[in-house]
Protein backbone atom coordinates (compact mmCIF):
# COMPACT_ATOMS: atom_id res chain seq x y z
CA UNK A 1 0.00 0.00 0.00
CA UNK A 2 3.26 2.57 0.87
CA UNK A 3 4.49 1.57 -2.39
CA UNK A 4 1.46 1.97 -4.71
CA UNK A 5 1.12 5.49 -2.73
CA UNK A 6 4.46 6.85 -3.37
CA UNK A 7 4.40 5.56 -6.93
CA UNK A 8 0.96 7.39 -7.45
CA UNK A 9 2.57 10.59 -5.48
CA UNK A 10 5.94 10.63 -8.09
CA UNK A 11 3.13 10.09 -10.88
CA UNK A 12 1.44 13.07 -9.69
CA UNK A 13 4.51 15.40 -9.30
CA UNK A 14 5.11 14.18 -12.91
CA UNK A 15 1.93 15.21 -14.56
CA UNK A 16 1.44 18.53 -12.30
CA UNK A 17 5.63 19.39 -13.95
CA UNK A 18 4.10 18.53 -17.43
CA UNK A 19 1.44 20.75 -16.98
CA UNK A 20 3.71 23.86 -15.75
CA UNK A 21 5.58 23.27 -18.15
CA UNK A 22 3.08 23.33 -20.83
CA UNK A 23 1.62 26.20 -19.45
CA UNK A 24 4.26 28.06 -19.39
CA UNK A 25 5.48 27.39 -22.96
CA UNK A 26 2.22 28.11 -24.10
CA UNK A 27 2.23 31.45 -22.43
CA UNK A 28 5.97 32.06 -23.50
CA UNK A 29 5.01 31.75 -26.62
CA UNK A 30 1.71 33.54 -26.41
CA UNK A 31 -0.23 30.52 -27.67
CA UNK A 32 -3.32 30.58 -25.60
CA UNK A 33 -5.97 30.61 -28.07
CA UNK A 34 -4.94 27.14 -29.23
CA UNK A 35 -7.06 24.13 -27.83
CA UNK A 36 -4.89 21.88 -25.75
CA UNK A 37 -6.89 18.42 -25.97
CA UNK A 38 -7.23 18.60 -29.53
CA UNK A 39 -4.67 18.69 -31.94
CA UNK A 40 -5.96 18.61 -35.00
CA UNK A 41 -8.12 21.54 -34.42
CA UNK A 42 -5.77 24.30 -34.05
CA UNK A 43 -7.28 27.16 -36.22
CA UNK A 44 -9.36 29.22 -34.20
CA UNK A 45 -13.40 29.50 -34.69
CA UNK A 46 -14.16 32.17 -37.58
CA UNK A 47 -16.66 34.59 -36.27
CA UNK A 48 -19.23 36.29 -37.96
CA UNK A 49 -19.83 39.69 -39.25
CA UNK A 50 -22.94 40.78 -37.62
CA UNK A 51 -23.83 44.11 -38.04
CA UNK A 52 -24.65 45.61 -34.47
CA UNK A 53 -27.60 47.69 -34.06
CA UNK A 54 -27.86 51.38 -33.61
CA UNK A 55 -28.41 52.61 -30.39
CA UNK A 56 -28.94 56.41 -28.82
CA UNK A 57 -27.97 57.57 -32.47
CA UNK A 58 -28.08 61.37 -32.37
CA UNK A 59 -27.19 63.73 -35.61
CA UNK A 60 -23.92 65.58 -35.36
CA UNK A 61 -23.77 68.69 -37.19
CA UNK A 62 -20.17 69.77 -38.67
CA UNK A 63 -19.36 73.23 -37.96
CA UNK A 64 -15.72 73.03 -39.05
CA UNK A 65 -14.17 74.31 -35.84
CA UNK A 66 -11.50 72.38 -34.02
CA UNK A 67 -12.80 69.95 -31.44
CA UNK A 68 -11.03 70.27 -27.93
CA UNK A 69 -9.67 67.14 -26.96
CA UNK A 70 -10.63 66.20 -23.16
CA UNK A 71 -7.69 63.64 -22.72
CA UNK A 72 -4.48 63.92 -20.52
CA UNK A 73 -2.60 67.20 -20.66
CA UNK A 74 0.84 66.49 -22.44
CA UNK A 75 3.31 67.72 -20.06
CA UNK A 76 7.36 67.97 -21.01
CA UNK A 77 7.71 67.14 -24.04
CA UNK A 78 11.18 65.85 -22.80
CA UNK A 79 10.37 64.16 -20.07
CA UNK A 80 11.71 60.45 -20.06
CA UNK A 81 9.19 57.47 -19.13
CA UNK A 82 8.83 53.87 -18.57
CA UNK A 83 6.71 52.10 -21.84
CA UNK A 84 6.39 48.73 -19.73
CA UNK A 85 3.43 48.09 -17.45
CA UNK A 86 2.96 46.13 -14.28
CA UNK A 87 4.69 42.40 -14.60
CA UNK A 88 2.86 39.61 -15.05
CA UNK A 89 1.93 37.31 -13.24
CA UNK A 90 4.09 34.07 -12.20
CA UNK A 91 3.42 31.06 -14.41
CA UNK A 92 3.17 27.68 -12.25
CA UNK A 93 6.79 26.30 -13.88
CA UNK A 94 7.98 29.80 -12.46
CA UNK A 95 5.89 29.19 -8.83
CA UNK A 96 7.49 25.77 -8.65
CA UNK A 97 10.99 26.66 -9.18
CA UNK A 98 11.59 25.44 -12.96
CA UNK A 99 12.14 28.89 -14.44
CA UNK A 100 13.05 31.86 -13.03
CA UNK A 101 10.67 34.33 -12.45
CA UNK A 102 10.44 37.62 -14.41
CA UNK A 103 12.92 40.51 -13.23
CA UNK A 104 11.24 43.33 -11.60
CA UNK A 105 10.66 46.65 -12.75
CA UNK A 106 14.29 48.72 -12.65
CA UNK A 107 14.60 51.69 -10.45
CA UNK A 108 15.56 55.18 -11.51
CA UNK A 109 18.99 54.58 -10.12
CA UNK A 110 19.30 51.75 -12.72
CA UNK A 111 17.76 53.13 -15.24
CA UNK A 112 20.62 55.78 -14.82
CA UNK A 113 23.31 53.50 -14.95
CA UNK A 114 22.08 51.81 -18.26
CA UNK A 115 22.00 54.75 -19.48
CA UNK A 116 24.95 56.07 -19.04
CA UNK A 117 26.48 52.84 -20.48
CA UNK A 118 24.57 54.02 -23.96
CA UNK A 119 25.52 57.14 -23.38
CA UNK A 120 29.47 55.68 -23.65
CA UNK A 121 28.90 53.05 -26.32
CA UNK A 122 27.50 56.11 -28.14
CA UNK A 123 24.06 54.07 -29.59
CA UNK A 124 22.05 57.40 -29.14
CA UNK A 125 24.45 59.09 -31.99
CA UNK A 126 24.24 56.67 -33.91
CA UNK A 127 21.60 55.03 -36.55
CA UNK A 128 19.00 53.09 -35.45
CA UNK A 129 20.28 49.13 -35.85
CA UNK A 130 16.57 47.95 -37.08
CA UNK A 131 16.11 50.63 -40.65
CA UNK A 132 19.78 52.42 -40.76
CA UNK A 133 18.31 55.89 -40.52
CA UNK A 134 19.03 58.77 -38.04
CA UNK A 135 17.22 59.38 -34.95
CA UNK A 136 16.44 62.99 -35.90
CA UNK A 137 13.33 64.12 -33.83
CA UNK A 138 11.58 60.73 -33.90
CA UNK A 139 11.54 59.30 -30.27
CA UNK A 140 13.67 56.46 -28.88
CA UNK A 141 13.28 53.47 -26.40
CA UNK A 142 16.38 52.84 -24.30
CA UNK A 143 16.19 48.90 -23.10
CA UNK A 144 17.65 47.46 -19.92
CA UNK A 145 20.48 46.17 -22.29
CA UNK A 146 21.75 49.40 -23.00
CA UNK A 147 20.67 49.13 -26.98
CA UNK A 148 18.80 52.43 -28.19
CA UNK A 149 16.22 52.08 -31.47
CA UNK A 150 13.51 54.19 -32.78
CA UNK A 151 10.12 53.68 -30.62
CA UNK A 152 8.13 52.73 -33.85
CA UNK A 153 10.50 50.70 -35.20
CA UNK A 154 10.87 48.54 -32.12
CA UNK A 155 6.95 47.93 -32.04
CA UNK A 156 7.31 46.54 -35.54
CA UNK A 157 10.00 44.38 -34.94
CA UNK A 158 7.86 42.90 -31.64
CA UNK A 159 4.47 42.53 -33.87
CA UNK A 160 6.81 40.58 -36.87
CA UNK A 161 8.56 38.08 -34.50
CA UNK A 162 5.66 38.14 -31.72
CA UNK A 163 9.01 37.88 -29.09
CA UNK A 164 9.99 40.58 -26.58
CA UNK A 165 13.57 39.87 -27.23
CA UNK A 166 16.30 42.58 -28.18
CA UNK A 167 17.24 42.63 -31.91
CA UNK A 168 20.89 42.97 -31.16
CA UNK A 169 21.75 40.89 -27.69
CA UNK A 170 18.75 38.82 -27.95
CA UNK A 171 17.90 39.75 -24.36
CA UNK A 172 14.44 38.22 -23.26
CA UNK A 173 11.73 40.15 -21.53
CA UNK A 174 13.85 43.57 -21.57
CA UNK A 175 12.37 46.65 -20.17
CA UNK A 176 11.90 49.86 -22.31
CA UNK A 177 11.92 53.76 -21.80
CA UNK A 178 11.41 56.66 -23.62
CA UNK A 179 14.49 58.68 -24.58
CA UNK A 180 15.01 61.80 -26.10
CA UNK A 181 18.50 62.11 -26.39
CA UNK A 182 18.64 61.35 -30.30
CA UNK A 183 16.53 64.43 -30.97
CA UNK A 184 18.51 66.58 -28.30
CA UNK A 185 21.55 65.67 -30.58
CA UNK A 186 20.10 66.58 -33.34
CA UNK A 187 18.66 69.94 -31.95
CA UNK A 188 22.31 70.48 -30.84
CA UNK A 189 24.00 69.58 -34.77
CA UNK A 190 21.49 71.76 -36.01
CA UNK A 191 22.21 74.67 -34.19
CA UNK A 192 25.97 74.05 -34.46
CA UNK A 193 25.08 74.40 -38.59
CA UNK A 194 23.26 77.45 -38.31
CA UNK A 195 25.39 79.31 -36.15
CA UNK A 196 28.44 78.05 -38.32
CA UNK A 197 26.49 79.67 -41.80
CA UNK A 198 26.07 82.95 -39.52
CA UNK A 199 29.45 83.37 -38.40
CA UNK A 200 30.75 82.60 -42.14
CA UNK A 201 28.08 85.08 -43.17
CA UNK A 202 29.44 87.48 -40.92
CA UNK A 203 33.08 86.65 -41.30
CA UNK A 204 32.51 86.61 -45.55
CA UNK A 205 31.05 90.49 -44.56
CA UNK A 206 33.35 91.78 -42.81
CA UNK A 207 36.12 90.62 -45.47
CA UNK A 208 34.55 92.06 -48.20
CA UNK A 209 33.89 95.21 -46.27
CA UNK A 210 38.50 95.15 -45.10
CA UNK A 211 38.82 94.50 -49.22
CA UNK A 212 37.07 97.55 -50.20
CA UNK A 213 39.09 99.86 -46.98
CA UNK A 214 42.54 98.61 -47.61
CA UNK A 215 44.57 98.12 -50.82
CA UNK A 216 46.07 94.78 -51.41
CA UNK A 217 49.77 94.30 -51.26
CA UNK A 218 50.04 92.80 -54.97
CA UNK A 219 50.28 95.77 -57.35
CA UNK A 220 48.22 93.85 -59.90
CA UNK A 221 45.08 93.95 -57.27
CA UNK A 222 46.24 97.38 -55.98
CA UNK A 223 45.88 98.75 -59.07
CA UNK A 224 42.85 97.05 -59.77
CA UNK A 225 41.75 98.36 -56.07
CA UNK A 226 42.15 101.87 -57.20
CA UNK A 227 40.63 101.67 -60.20
CA UNK A 228 37.70 100.76 -58.69
CA UNK A 229 38.03 103.55 -56.27
CA UNK A 230 38.27 106.29 -59.02
CA UNK A 231 35.65 104.88 -60.76
CA UNK A 232 32.89 104.71 -57.63
CA UNK A 233 34.42 108.13 -57.30
CA UNK A 234 33.58 109.48 -60.24
CA UNK A 235 30.12 107.96 -60.12
CA UNK A 236 29.38 109.62 -56.89
CA UNK A 237 30.51 112.82 -58.38
CA UNK A 238 27.90 112.28 -61.79
CA UNK A 239 25.13 111.49 -60.00
CA UNK A 240 25.66 114.41 -57.47
CA UNK A 241 25.49 117.03 -60.76
CA UNK A 242 22.49 118.24 -61.70
CA UNK A 243 21.06 117.34 -64.99
CA UNK A 244 18.20 119.33 -65.84
CA UNK A 245 19.12 121.69 -68.87
CA UNK A 246 16.31 123.84 -68.65
CA UNK A 247 17.01 125.20 -65.15
CA UNK A 248 21.25 125.19 -66.58
CA UNK A 249 20.10 127.19 -68.99
CA UNK A 250 17.55 129.61 -66.77
CA UNK A 251 20.41 129.76 -64.31
CA UNK A 252 22.76 131.10 -67.28
CA UNK A 253 20.16 133.47 -68.20
CA UNK A 254 19.59 135.01 -64.73
CA UNK A 255 23.42 135.50 -64.48
CA UNK A 256 23.76 137.17 -67.76
CA UNK A 257 20.91 139.30 -66.53
CA UNK A 258 22.68 140.48 -63.68
CA UNK A 259 26.06 140.84 -65.36
CA UNK A 260 24.41 143.07 -67.57
CA UNK A 261 22.66 145.36 -64.79
CA UNK A 262 25.62 145.31 -63.03
CA UNK A 263 27.40 146.61 -66.37
CA UNK A 264 24.82 149.58 -66.89
CA UNK A 265 25.27 150.21 -63.24
CA UNK A 266 29.06 150.92 -63.93
CA UNK A 267 28.25 152.69 -67.46
CA UNK A 268 25.42 155.06 -65.53
CA UNK A 269 28.60 155.96 -63.22
CA UNK A 270 31.76 155.71 -65.39
CA UNK A 271 30.26 156.69 -69.23
CA UNK A 272 29.43 159.97 -69.24
CA UNK A 273 29.87 162.12 -72.55
CA UNK A 274 33.61 163.55 -73.02
CA UNK A 275 33.04 167.35 -73.76
CA UNK A 276 34.97 169.40 -76.29
CA UNK A 277 37.66 170.22 -73.85
CA UNK A 278 38.69 166.70 -73.10
CA UNK A 279 38.44 165.41 -76.62
CA UNK A 280 40.93 168.20 -77.32
CA UNK A 281 43.16 167.07 -74.73
CA UNK A 282 42.70 163.41 -76.55
CA UNK A 283 43.52 164.67 -80.18
CA UNK A 284 46.52 166.76 -78.52
CA UNK A 285 47.70 162.87 -77.12
CA UNK A 286 47.16 161.32 -80.49
CA UNK A 287 49.02 163.75 -82.17
CA UNK A 288 51.99 163.04 -80.19
CA UNK A 289 51.88 159.38 -81.01
CA UNK A 290 52.05 160.22 -84.60
CA UNK A 291 50.71 157.65 -85.82
CA UNK A 292 49.88 157.73 -90.06
CA UNK A 293 48.61 154.08 -90.23
CA UNK A 294 45.45 151.91 -89.27
CA UNK A 295 46.34 149.21 -87.22
CA UNK A 296 42.78 147.42 -88.37
CA UNK A 297 43.64 147.18 -92.48
CA UNK A 298 46.86 148.56 -92.08
CA UNK A 299 46.72 151.05 -94.38
CA UNK A 300 47.54 154.61 -94.35
CA UNK A 301 45.07 157.29 -92.75
CA UNK A 302 43.26 160.17 -94.79
CA UNK A 303 41.00 162.95 -93.60
CA UNK A 304 38.26 165.33 -95.45
CA UNK A 305 35.39 164.39 -96.97
CA UNK A 306 36.49 165.31 -100.83
CA UNK A 307 39.12 163.21 -101.00
CA UNK A 308 42.92 163.32 -100.76
CA UNK A 309 45.43 161.35 -103.34
CA UNK A 310 47.70 158.52 -101.97
CA UNK A 311 51.03 159.66 -101.59
CA UNK A 312 53.35 160.08 -104.71
CA UNK A 313 55.17 157.13 -105.68
CA UNK A 314 52.31 154.62 -104.87
CA UNK A 315 51.21 154.40 -108.72
CA UNK A 316 47.50 154.24 -107.70
CA UNK A 317 44.65 156.90 -106.20
CA UNK A 318 43.10 156.06 -102.82
CA UNK A 319 39.49 157.00 -101.95
CA UNK A 320 39.53 159.00 -98.96
CA UNK A 321 38.16 157.09 -95.42
CA UNK A 322 36.99 158.85 -92.27
CA UNK A 323 38.89 158.97 -89.37
CA UNK A 324 37.86 158.27 -86.20
CA UNK A 325 39.33 159.27 -82.67
CA UNK A 326 38.88 156.96 -79.60
CA UNK A 327 38.80 158.33 -75.72
CA UNK A 328 41.94 156.38 -75.47
CA UNK A 329 43.79 158.66 -78.31
CA UNK A 330 44.28 155.65 -80.90
CA UNK A 331 43.23 156.58 -84.07
CA UNK A 332 41.24 154.43 -87.18
CA UNK A 333 39.33 154.23 -90.39
CA UNK A 334 35.56 154.65 -89.04
CA UNK A 335 34.62 152.41 -91.55
CA UNK A 336 37.48 149.63 -90.39
CA UNK A 337 36.23 150.11 -86.74
CA UNK A 338 32.47 149.44 -87.50
CA UNK A 339 33.42 146.20 -89.16
CA UNK A 340 35.16 145.61 -86.17
CA UNK A 341 32.25 145.67 -83.83
CA UNK A 342 30.32 144.15 -85.83
CA UNK A 343 32.60 141.29 -86.18
CA UNK A 344 32.53 141.34 -82.42
CA UNK A 345 29.36 140.03 -81.03
CA UNK A 346 30.17 139.52 -77.46
CA UNK A 347 30.46 143.37 -77.48
CA UNK A 348 27.41 145.59 -77.51
CA UNK A 349 27.69 149.33 -77.80
CA UNK A 350 28.33 151.15 -75.43
CA UNK A 351 30.74 148.23 -74.11
CA UNK A 352 33.08 148.00 -77.50
CA UNK A 353 36.99 147.94 -76.01
CA UNK A 354 39.69 149.14 -78.27
CA UNK A 355 41.99 146.60 -80.33
CA UNK A 356 44.64 147.69 -78.88
CA UNK A 357 44.21 148.78 -75.07
CA UNK A 358 41.57 146.63 -74.70
CA UNK A 359 39.30 149.75 -72.72
CA UNK A 360 36.06 150.80 -73.50
CA UNK A 361 35.85 154.24 -74.90
CA UNK A 362 33.83 156.82 -77.07
CA UNK A 363 34.71 157.70 -80.18
CA UNK A 364 34.52 161.01 -82.64
CA UNK A 365 34.81 161.47 -86.52
CA UNK A 366 37.37 163.61 -87.43
CA UNK A 367 36.73 165.86 -90.31
CA UNK A 368 40.06 166.46 -91.07
CA UNK A 369 43.86 164.22 -90.54
CA UNK A 370 45.52 164.64 -87.29
CA UNK A 371 48.44 165.92 -89.05
CA UNK A 372 46.49 168.43 -91.78
CA UNK A 373 43.58 169.23 -89.93
CA UNK A 374 42.95 170.85 -86.62
CA UNK A 375 40.32 170.18 -84.03
CA UNK A 376 37.15 170.22 -84.97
Amino acid sequence: MLKNKGHSTKQDNLAVTAVALQDHILHDLQLRNLPIADHSKTKAPKRKNRPTPLRNTEAVTDTGLKRTTHGPTVGDPEKEYVLDPEPPPLTLAQRLGLFEPPPLPLSSDEWEKVKQRSLQQGDSAQPCPICKEESELRSQVLLSCSHVFHRACLQAFEKFTDKKTCPLCRKYQYQTRVIHDGARLFKMKCATRVQACWRGHVVRKWYRDLRRAVPPAEAKLRGKFFEEKFSEISHRMLCSYNTDIEELFAEIDHCLATNRRILQQLEEKCGHELTEEEWGKIQSQALLRETHECSICLTPLSGGSDGQRAPSGSGFSQPSRKTVLLSCSHTFHHMCLLALEEFSPGDSSPFHTCPLCRSRYQKKILENHLGTGSLP
